[in-house]
């Protein structure tokens, strides 16, 4: 449907009752979510699956999930995708990417298995200049398995396994991802998106395309750092997400464009 198609005129009253004009959910959205209420990774799956579609590279592409809570999108994405182990998701993408060399690929990760369990994995592939894209949705805590400490859990934030919030003294500093990619020679695009407000959301949109875009000039490796909510793993209400992700990781992980 083209733009035009979905204007309404408003300049008087509708000649008739109003009718559903156009279909907000993406093609390529197979389903409803089984993530928590005010979880902020399915809002990054409709980015990613619109920025696919926009670009019509939806048939030559393929994805790489780790494990995570948005492992459970395999099965509401038409688009093929491998499951790999923990962490490995990059070196599955790499592989992938040699053999089918005009496919677009991309991994979708969150923190704790890219920062905690594939860190290394990330990076190497990075330092090579893969020419696949990463995605990063980083909220700070293990999600799928109830909210634990991950390596960038920022300091003062309290999770199931650091309940008085993050002490740097016993838990570290949070390793920001984004930046130690965005360090190594091998990247052609980074840059750290939030979807917890309506202008963050459109610019992580931005982002993701320049991040496919640059996969297919060849350019080099891109990754895309999505700062995401988990109220549950927060311990805060539903409607307090976005605003707790603005006050605390996104002062730690400034967002916007590291390589471009």
């Amino acid at each position: 449907m083209t733009r035009e198609q979905i204007i309404i005129d408003t300049s008087g009253p509708p000649a008739g009752p109003a009718r559903k004009v156009a279909d907000p959910k993406p093609s390529l959205l197979l389903g409803e979510h089984s993530l928590c209420p005010g979880c902020g990774e399915p809002v990054a799956l409709r980015l990613l699956l619109e920025v696919l579609q926009e670009l019509d590279i939806v048939q030559r592409t393929i994805g790489v999930v780790g494990h995570g809570c948005y492992g459970s999108f395999v099965r509401i994405m038409d688009v093929d995708v491998l499951q790999c182990l923990h962490g490995r998701a990059p070196s599955c993408a790499t592989g992938i990417k040699r053999v089918r060399p005009e496919c677009a690929v991309f991994t979708m990760q969150g923190d704790g298995d890219m920062a905690n369990e594939g860190l290394q994995e990330v990076l190497h592939a990075a330092a090579r200049g893969e020419r696949i894209t990463c995605v990063l949705l980083n909220n700070g805590v293990f999600g799928d398995t109830g909210g634990q400490l991950t390596a960038t859990t920022v300091l003062g934030q309290r999770t199931k396994t650091s309940l008085a919030g993050r002490e740097a003294e016993t838990h570290g500093y949070p390793i920001p991802v984004a930046d130690l990619v965005a360090s190594l020679q091998g990247t052609a695009y980074v840059a750290r998106g939030t979807v917890s407000t309506a202008g963050g959301v459109a610019q992580t949109r931005r982002m993701l395309r320049k991040a496919f875009e640059a996969q297919l000039a060849g350019a080099g490796f891109s990754l895309v750092e999505i700062l995401t909510m988990c109220p549950t793993g927060w311990f805060v209400p539903t409607a307090e997400g976005p605003g707790y992700l603005g006050g605390s990781l996104e002062q730690t992980y400034p967002l916007g464009e590291l390589v471009t």
